[in-house]
């Protein structure tokens, strides 16, 4: 059975993460404190930001900006989209 844990993004009880998918201090908070369900949101949520901003993650910059995004989206009031960000339509 799946451990479960009070995730801080989702606000409820939801599945947890089963490894630390980020080095460091935050790649720990994370691990304790946000579920699977979340992360797979920030995942989804990075990529437009890679895409949208057309993210070089080879630059320092670019990286930083992820980690800032990422604490943002996860413990703080949330990630903002792109200005003028129209999501594609799924057909």
């Amino acid at each position: 059975m799946a451990k479960m844990i009070y995730c801080q993004k989702l606000k409820k009880q939801a599945e947890a993460l089963t490894f630390q998918p980020y080095p460091g201090e935050l790649g720990k908070r994370v691990l304790e404190n946000i579920s699977q369900e979340a992360w797979q949101a920030w995942l989804n949520h990075q990529t437009m930001l890679i895409n949208e901003y057309r993210l070089n993650m080879l630059e320092a910059d670019a990286r930083k900006f992820l980690k800032d995004e990422m604490e943002k989206f996860l413990f703080g009031e949330g990630s903002e989209k792109p200005q003028g960000y129209v999501p594609k339509e799924v057909k």
